[in-house]
């Protein structure tokens, strides 16, 4: 399952939420604000910054505020 890391402010983490959701894209999100585990991963994968929304494939691939396109072509 795709894992989305989000924070309860970004609004670029709720459009891709429902575009993800429109497009069938099964997904958890984790929301980095509550999560400091979840927050020190996704400064792991963006060299220090928290940057949201990160989203981790199945496979383990990390992509960084993906577009929807980019995210379905990644996923198949």
């Amino acid at each position: 399952m795709i894992t989305m890391y989000t924070t309860s402010w970004c609004g670029y983490c709720s459009r891709l939420k429902a575009q993800m959701q429109r497009s069938g894209l099964a997904f958890r999100e984790v929301n980095i604000e509550m999560d400091p585990e979840a927050a020190a991963f996704v400064g792991s994968v963006n060299g220090g910054n928290h940057v949201v929304p990160t989203v981790v494939l199945p496979d383990g691939t990390a992509m960084t505020n993906p577009s929807i396109h980019e995210l379905i072509a990644a996923a198949r």
